[in-house]
């Protein structure tokens, strides 16, 4: 039941999307969910000094967003979590390809409630339920198996693993108690109310957390679009991401 009304309820996020016309001087971004609360303060600085641009946010899974686009959910810029994603939609000449660069670099932590002294990965045995974002479309569940793996850890933890339909959802399972803890991004982990930072999981486990944007193709012709894209490599942007915890390099 419950992923019948997540599949009904991303259906009609698509449908309200695709119904939506483009305004004059609107743009269209498409962004992981890590990014929210940073791309949103980002938005208000550059709409304070742009006054006619507005945005239409759309914040999910990479891969659902790029399934969305797909699907010719109106879009003009797109920011992945994972290359990945960035490059199926390369692939099929959804993005423009000349306008794909790096965003930002981001870390994986656990982070939970529970009393338990956890560590490292090898402790995460010893606890009943661990969230994670599911990997076939969350950049952050991608990674955080691929670490599990690599740990020497996938049966042991098999009939452990919650999967959430993005990090931040995953995030609010370790929030509220539904699991012990969650693997998530540094940068979520540290706005949260009641779950800290466990432990960092060790970068040798996965591959560096990259956050590639583009402009699609749509927006490679919209005038705005391309003046956000451009805005996105200033200083004030940079700032705002190294204030919610990413990595700008």
């Amino acid at each position: 039941m419950k992923h019948f009304l997540r599949s009904i309820a991303a259906v009609l996020t698509l449908l309200v999307l695709t119904s939506v016309p483009a305004l004059a001087g609107q743009v269209s971004i498409s962004v992981a969910a890590s990014l929210k609360d940073a791309l949103n303060e980002i938005v208000g600085v550059y709409a304070k000094s742009h006054p006619g641009a507005t945005f239409q946010k759309n914040y999910a899974a990479s891969g659902a967003l790029a399934g969305q686009i797909e699907q010719g959910a109106p879009a003009d810029l797109f920011i992945s979590a994972n290359v990945k994603w960035m490059n199926y939609l390369k692939e099929k000449n959804l993005v423009d390809a000349p306008s794909i660069r790096t965003f930002a670099f981001n870390d994986l932590v656990f982070a939970g409630a529970t009393s338990q002294k956890i560590k490292s990965m090898n402790d995460l045995t010893r606890l009943g339920k661990i969230g994670i974002g599911s990997p076939k479309s969350v950049p952050a569940g991608e990674y955080a198996m691929q670490a599990i793996v690599k740990s020497g850890l996938e049966q042991a933890l098999a009939g452990k693993l919650i999967m959430a339909k993005d990090v931040r959802e995953s995030l609010m399972y370790a929030e509220l108690g539904e699991v012990d803890g969650s693997v998530v991004y540094r940068t979520d982990a540290l706005m949260a109310k009641k779950a800290r930072i466990l432990f960092t999981v060790p970068a040798t486990l996965y591959p560096e957390v990259v956050y590639p944007v583009a402009l699609t193709v749509a927006g490679a012709k919209n005038a705005d679009a391309k003046s956000f894209h451009a805005w996105l490599k200033g200083k004030e942007a940079t700032a705002i991401l190294k204030k919610y915890g990413f990595t700008v390099k």
